[in-house]
C-alpha cells in the first residue's frame, strides 16, 4: 500500500513541477524531506501535533498568514516564502485565479 501512496506523491510532484504551482502543505513536505527528519520531529519544531502536520501536507488543513509567518520562524526559514505559500492556498482555496508574488 505504500508503495502506491508514494508512487500518487510523485506522480503529484511531477504534475505540480511542470505547472510550478504547488500547496502550502506540498512545500512543507519537501522541506521536511529534504531535511530527512521525520513528521514527529518537524511536528515538535512547528509547536504543533503529527496529524495536525499530516493533515497541513496532504491538504486537508489549511494554515493561516500568521500560522505560516511562525512556522517559517520556527523552522529559521524565510517568512516571505512561507506567506506567498499560505496565501497562495487560500486564493486557491476562495476559487480564485491568479499567482501571489511578494516582492
Amino acid at each position: 500500500m505504500r508503495t502506491g501512496n508514494k508512487s500518487k506523491s510523485k506522480a503529484k510532484k511531477a504534475i505540480r513541477a511542470i505547472s510550478g504551482h504547488i500547496s502550502f502543505g506540498e512545500m512543507l513536505l519537501s522541506y521536511r524531506e529534504a531535511q530527512e527528519i521525520s513528521q514527529v520531529e518537524m511536528a515538535k519544531k512547528l509547536n504543533i501535533s503529527k496529524q495536525d502536520l499530516c493533515n497541513i501536507e496532504r491538504g486537508r488543513k489549511h494554515v493561516s498568514f500568521e500560522r505560516a509567518v511562525s512556522f517559517a520562524h520556527s523552522l529559521g526559514m524565510p517568512p516571505r516564502t512561507f506567506a506567498k505559500y499560505a496565501l497562495q492556498d487560500q486564493l486557491d482555496k476562495a476559487g480564485l485565479e491568479g499567482d501571489v508574488f511578494i516582492d
